[in-house]
């Protein structure tokens, strides 16, 4: 299981990613409603960093694309995103 320091760790690795995927990143500012500014002034806050890897999670080719980028494995952001604060996931049964 995947602690919250290192779940930390790894969205912030992902915001950064973002950040670089000039067209990803815009289409990650419009579904959010995130200005370039709150990237960095909202990236200590564990429900952004939650709505970062939901984003990515999204698309199959985009957690891809990031984990290819940092080595990472496939599971490694969802694990990530239910060990921040407010991110497990919701079960309705």
């Amino acid at each position: 299981m995947m602690g919250a320091d290192e779940a930390e760790a790894v969205a912030l690795r992902a915001l950064a990613w973002l950040a670089g995927e000039e067209d990803l990143l815009r289409v990650f500012l419009g579904a959010s409603g995130a200005s370039p500014a709150d990237l960095a002034a909202r990236a200590g806050e564990p429900e952004f960093l939650v709505a970062v890897l939901d984003f990515l999670l999204l698309d199959d080719a985009w957690i891809t694309a990031f984990c290819d980028a940092e080595g990472l494995s496939y599971e490694t952001p969802a694990a990530a995103r239910r060990a921040l604060p407010g991110g497990a996931e919701l079960h309705w049964t």
